[in-house]
């Protein structure tokens, strides 16, 4: 959150690049702010942004609604959602910083810059044909606030392949009427690298591990099968925990 302009304010260059997936995708884009914070600070930085949230709140700040999470080691995610390139031609903070004040509201911002030395913006892309929530893909899984995050990092030259065995995957997953459900998102401008995303919510660490146990023995042989034959177009996997933070979230009134 170092700059004030956080949710308006992309560089000419991210506008002209990002263009192309708005054209291509009908999917919902969501703009990530990744903040590394560091450990001495963690509680400052939840302080801080509550500060931030409240002074929202106060002031009716509109048009500018987000979800955040955090990943275990301190990395916390602000996620808005992008309807269209219009998007990046608004700033919504703008009416903060003007109810505020100037001073105060850089005042704010510098005691998130305290909290951290790393981050970066991205964007990433909601595949609602590739997701598996045969009740409806949603973001919003109520109750469900413990997140896994398996990367599936892929060759520009394998993504084709890679999305058809993942297609195959989700067939086989409403073949045998699995009960975990997964959301699939693709990396946009600002990612490190190409990959596919699988997110999946648990209401926590436990009900996900018991759930995933069950979702392997109903794919059984066919399923590992699979899965086995996805990773061949996988050069690199890794996952992530963490959980969903609704108490450092806006939605704007």
């Amino acid at each position: 959150m170092k700059n004030v302009n956080l949710f308006a304010v992309l560089i000419t260059v991210t506008i002209l690049q990002t263009a192309n997936l708005f054209c291509q995708n009908t999917n919902q884009a969501f703009w990530i702010h990744e903040d590394q914070v560091k450990p001495s600070m963690l509680k400052e930085y939840e302080a801080v942004t509550k500060d931030f949230i409240n002074a929202c709140k106060e002031h009716d700040l509109k048009d500018a609604d987000w979800a955040t999470a955090r990943i275990e080691g301190g990395t916390y995610l602000t996620i808005a959602p992008i309807n269209s390139m219009a998007d990046f031609d608004k700033n919504p903070m703008a009416p903060l910083a003007e109810k505020m004040g100037e001073e105060n509201f850089k005042a704010m911002f510098s005691r998130f810059d305290k909290c951290y030395d790393i981050h970066r913006d991205y964007i990433v892309h909601l595949i609602e044909d590739m997701s598996y929530m045969p009740d409806g893909v949603t973001t919003n899984t109520v109750g469900e606030d413990y997140r896994k995050w398996h990367f599936f990092h892929v060759a520009p030259q394998n993504v084709s392949s890679l999305r058809t065995k993942m297609m195959e995957v989700k067939t086989l997953y409403e073949k045998k009427a699995a009960k975990q459900n997964f959301r699939i998102y693709r990396n946009g401008f600002g990612s490190s690298g190409d990959y596919f995303l699988v997110v999946i919510s648990a209401k926590d660490a436990q009900s996900y591990a018991k759930t995933s146990k069950e979702t392997d023995e109903i794919l059984g042989e066919e399923g590992e099968k699979l899965f086995d034959e996805m990773m061949l177009y996988v050069h690199k996997y890794e996952s992530k925990t963490g959980r969903m933070r609704p108490d450092l979230a806006y939605t704007a009134n």
